[in-house]
């Protein structure tokens, strides 16, 4: 590490966060939820309101530290020895490993139903960032104990869920917190493209992906008959995308839903009839470069044609983990801006990873949508968000809406992670770097097997020379107890072995995990 002052930090623990939910939520909601309470049952319940919960205990992460020697090994006397075969679809099936499954979960760890203890070096696919059973979510328990509902709806959009989108606004802007002024300000703005200030809440990241998408193309045809013409009606919409190496479609993934996967090459019969109609376009830029970038405005910024919105992740884990560069990312945002082209930065993969809960944030870019998910429920509630522009705020109320997408507790998971994070920005900045310099180091030393890293802090990978090396580094990691796989199915791409280690990852664990890669990569060299 670079100076004295930031060892301390990582070895000196998690800053300690502890709060109730009176602290979080505001007294004046606070009294009301408990005077509610006592009418419908008769019960005074206020103490839970004011009762404070220590978010991540000194003694839990002693805990954790204590057991990584046990990682791997068989850790109970009662393995699951009968299991259902379920229904799932046969990629599914195939994909699946009953014996990791979890039986039990604590902090980074799971016990799977072999009976063995497993590390979650890839934060349970992405969306468990403090890991599992973490205690701040207690609060959770105390609101529903309070009978603060999960269930509402649009119409009835509860306390938590307006005071999340306002943080969410507030985070996105870079306001400090209780800045009450600035975001009056910033929410009375209707005609700026690039400020974030408006939320949709919905369920996953598909969701809101296509709701960006649906955004952008409501400037191109109208989504309701009612609806006044949009502003560029006539003209072809074209869909910019991060594309291969090679300029092909497949690097990008913007979720599940029809049109999102023909942006990445899936549905091409499809596809090709809605281009061939001049329906829409979509056109790939290879990552990191502007010449691509350029092409593009000149080519599709005339005539019959006009670019509708540039779809991007900023850490592509789908693509090898290929980070785009905040050069190439801040040249291809201002060409947007020259010619008033929304701009949609997916942070699915690095949101809450980032110390400003946004990794656009450090890249110091300011786009038209951002879209949210994974990270700030923490594995706790599926809850997805867009925040996007008031210069784009023409969506119907039924345009994009889930029933569940408002749900209260939801959104007090969100808050919470938001609230850890927040406070140990510093330390689990300074932990990312930490973890990626040692794969760095790792590379350095064995450069027959590992060509490169890409990737960012928590989230990072390493690039191997053959398959082969990458299947047996993974395999030895699997059945050392680390959650790992490889990323091997994409041509133009090198083999690559993915991380990504959740934010309460402290030095112990980082420690434990180079150590089991630098000696399977010192018996594979």
């Amino acid at each position: 590490m670079k100076t004295n002052k930031k060892i301390w930090l990582y070895e000196q623990g998690f800053l300690p966060v502890v709060k109730s939910l009176q602290q979080m939520l505001g007294t004046p909601y606070v009294e009301s939820v408990c005077a509610a309470r006592n009418f419908l049952t008769d019960e005074d319940e206020s103490s839970r309101a004011g009762a404070a919960v220590d978010f991540y205990p000194r003694a839990m992460q002693e805990r954790l530290a204590s057991l990584l020697g046990r990682v791997g090994q068989p850790v109970t006397p009662r393995p699951l020895s009968e299991t259902p075969q379920g229904a799932g679809s046969k990629k599914f099936d195939e994909a699946t490993h009953t014996s990791a499954a979890p039986v039990s979960a604590y902090g980074y760890y799971r016990v799977g139903e072999d009976g063995r203890l497993y590390l979650m070096t890839k934060s349970e696919h992405y969306h468990a960032p403090l890991g599992h059973a973490f205690p701040g979510y207690r609060l959770i328990e105390q609101a529903r104990a309070l009978g603060v509902p999960n269930a509402t709806h649009n119409n009835t959009r509860g306390y938590i869920t307006r005071h999340l989108e306002e943080e969410l606004v507030r985070a996105a802007n870079g306001l400090a917190p209780g800045d009450r002024t600035g975001l009056k300000t910033l929410l009375a703005k209707h005609d700026d493209l690039y400020t974030l200030n408006r939320v949709f809440n919905l369920e996953t990241g598909s969701l809101v992906a296509e709701a960006a998408l649906k955004l952008a193309l409501a400037r191109f045809y109208r989504m309701q008959p009612e609806m006044p013409e949009p502003k560029y009606k006539g003209r072809t919409p074209v869909i910019l995308v991060m594309g291969n190496d090679d300029g092909g479609l497949q690097a990008n993934y913007h979720g599940t839903t029809v049109l999102t996967q023909m942006m990445r090459g899936m549905w091409p019969e499809c596809h090709a009839a809605l281009e061939g109609a001049g329906l829409w376009k979509v056109v790939a830029i290879r990552p990191n470069n502007r010449e691509d970038v350029d092409r593009a405005f000149a080519t599709y910024e005339t005539g019959n044609y006009k670019i509708a919105a540039f779809f991007h992740e900023i850490v592509m884990m789908n693509y090898g983990g290929r980070r785009l560069t905040p050069e190439f990312l801040q040249y291809a945002h201002a060409l947007c801006q020259q010619h008033d082209v929304p701009t949609v930065v997916d942070e699915i993969q690095s949101c809450m990873w980032a110390p400003e809960f946004f990794l656009f944030r450090e890249y110091g870019l300011k786009p038209s949508c951002v879209v949210i998910g994974k990270g700030f429920p923490g594995g706790e509630y599926p809850a997805s968000r867009i925040l996007f522009s008031a210069a784009l705020d023409v969506m119907p109320q039924f345009g994009a809406l889930v029933t569940n997408g408002q749900e209260e507790l939801a959104s007090l998971a969100y808050l919470i992670t938001m609230e850890w994070a927040r406070v140990n920005a510093p330390v689990t900045a300074e932990l990312g770097e930490y973890f990626e310099s040692c794969l760095r180091t790792l590379a350095t030393t064995y450069p027959r097997v590992i060509t490169a890293i890409a990737g960012w802090r928590h989230m990072t990978t390493l690039c191997f020379a053959e398959l082969s090396a990458a299947q047996r580094f993974v395999k030895g990691l699997n059945q050392r107890g680390l959650d790992v796989s490889a990323q091997t199915y994409k041509k133009d791409c090198p083999p690559v072995v993915l991380f990504k280690l959740p934010l309460t990852a402290d030095r112990a664990m980082i420690d434990f995990v180079i150590g089991l890669a630098d000696d399977l990569l010192k018996g594979m060299s």
